[in-house]
């Protein structure tokens, strides 16, 4: 176990160097930045500016250095916000991280109960029902989805706040606050969760058909065990292995997948400030963001093995 853990953090290593010298040069070679797209600054504060930030150096030299302090915590400082780039990491992607963590819990828990009964049932009314809504709710795009429930559950019935995190002018606190939120982000849980869980029940749905097929199935049934356990205590089990390998993707899938969704509700997040970085071109925001998304991935990758191999102790590492 630990030879195993010493070639994958120097595998990561590896990978994450050259992932930022690839995303480091991506943007840097990207025509334009905050700079040069500000016309409010006369052109000798431009080229002082250029200077003071050292973005007139070779590239190289401007990697080396930006990797020599994003080694030390310092990402950069996002010229837009006039804020290090760290620091707004941790006003917004807390909001983010609440968004995604409740909807991932319930995009998993209705993808693992109706995948599981859909496969019981194969070819049943329900069945045919659940296709149906899982081909819809992939086909839908997110934008279309979230404007839609906005009109109806929002300008129509008045359900639900149309966007935001807190009502305007409130001064919430304590419970009260965390009413409120609760009550503003329900909306975009709803929409990540319809986005998230059409895919995965099909996964499931197809996972449970196959293992609910094999010879050990029929073996517990025939040991006179309840139709529940035989499904939720061991098909279940073996078909949620193939599932595990989906964790090295749910974690950059967190804060990457709610971009549209942050930017059509108005949430707070580190998805709405990274699509606004990126019509005022604040390069060291994007980078960090997009470094901070390797990061996560390789992490993540890391995490579905072990989980692999705690479930299966036959697969080696």
């Amino acid at each position: 176990m630990s030879t195993y853990f010493v070639k994958r953090l120097t595998y990561m290593a590896i990978i994450l160097l050259a992932a930022s010298f690839l995303i480091f040069s991506l943007y840097a070679m990207t025509p334009g930045d905050f700079i040069t797209g500000n016309i409010k600054l006369t052109p000798e504060r431009k080229a002082e500016l250029r200077e003071i930030y050292g973005l007139n150096k070779p590239l190289i030299e401007r990697y080396l250095t930006w990797m020599k302090n994003a080694v030390h915590g310092d990402f950069g400082y996002s010229l837009a916000q006039q804020k290090p780039v760290l620091t707004l990491f941790n006003q917004y992607i807390w909001n983010s991280f609440l968004l995604a963590i409740v909807s991932t819990f319930l995009t998993w828990l209705i993808a693992v109960v109706v995948g599981v009964i859909a496969a019981y049932k194969q070819y049943s009314w329900f069945d045919t029902l659940v296709m149906v809504l899982i081909f819809s709710a992939m086909s839908i795009p997110s934008f279309f989805i979230g404007l839609f429930l906005i009109k109806v559950l929002a300008v129509d019935l008045k359900w639900l706040p149309p966007g935001g995190m807190i009502t305007t002018g409130s001064n919430a606190q304590g419970f009260a606050y965390v009413k409120e939120v609760i009550h503003h982000m329900t909306l975009p849980v709803i929409v990540m969760t319809l986005l998230g869980v059409g895919s995965l029940t099909r996964y499931f749905r197809s996972n449970m058909i196959d293992v609910i097929k094999q010879d050990y199935i029929r073996t517990a049934r025939a040991k006179g065990l309840t139709e529940r356990k035989v499904l939720f205590t061991h098909a279940l089990r073996n078909a949620l292995l193939p599932a595990i390998t989906l964790v090295g993707f749910e974690l950059p899938a967190l804060f990457g997948g709610s971009l549209i969704i942050e930017k059509i509700f108005n949430w707070p997040g580190i998805g709405q400030l990274y699509m606004q970085s990126f019509g005022l071109r604040d390069y060291p925001l994007l980078m960090g963001f997009t470094m901070f998304i390797a990061v996560l991935t390789v992490i993540g990758t890391l995490l579905s093995d072990i989980l692999y191999h705690l479930a299966d102790p036959r697969v080696k590492l």
